[in-house]
């Protein structure tokens, strides 16, 4: 059984504005990178066979970061990992979009990538790691639109409303028949760091 464990990128400045980041890379903020610090923290005790990233920044700089504390896993970039392009509505705000194309702003062909597309390279990933790693841990680093996205093919039936956390961990465990959430979107690590 493969563990693949996802995790959402560091906080950025498009994030606190509320801007769709989509395939724009925006890098990580101050408060991003303090964040991705505290989770490679979280993971210095752990043992993972690799770290896979998407190449955008906020992404990669998140990975690396985690990477530093856990030397034996290399990071490995792959752009299935990306997140899934925004189209015209990348760089805006929901109230942005609300002025430009109205109440039923989702239901328009915005020229983002279409969810078939994202599920596509996303189970690609996966069933690669499955070859790669049939007992093994792999962490993800991703976005949280693709991620969601993907737990929502790899967990049929499930729904998970609240949006994915920053630097958020959420493990799954890929099996043959049956896939298992042991871990969905623990950000306890940035608690600690409150407290």
């Amino acid at each position: 059984m493969t563990t693949v464990g996802f995790v959402r990128h560091g906080v950025t400045a498009w994030n606190k504005q509320g801007r769709a980041q989509g395939s724009t890379d925006i890098p990580l903020d101050e408060e991003g990178i303090m964040m991705a610090e505290r989770a490679a923290e979280r993971f210095a005790a752990d043992t993972w066979d690799a770290i896979y990233t998407s190449p955008w920044q906020r992404a990669k700089r998140t990975a690396e970061l985690i990477g530093r504390q856990m030397t034996h896993a290399e990071v490995i970039e792959d752009t299935r990992l990306r997140e899934r392009a925004g189209g015209l509505i990348e760089g805006t705000t929901e109230a942005d979009r609300l002025a430009k194309w109205g109440p039923d702003w989702k239901q328009l062909d915005l020229q983002g990538e279409s969810h078939d597309s994202v599920i596509t390279r996303g189970m690609s990933f996966i069933q690669e790691m499955q070859r790669r790693y049939p007992d093994g841990r792999v962490l993800a680093v991703s976005h949280g639109g693709f991620i969601k996205r993907l737990l929502s093919e790899l967990l049929p039936g499930t729904t998970y409303e609240e949006p994915l956390g920053n630097t958020s961990l959420t493990i799954v465990k890929i099996g043959e028949d049956e896939n298992v959430c042991e871990l969905f979107n623990c950000i306890n690590h940035l608690h600690e760091m409150k407290s």
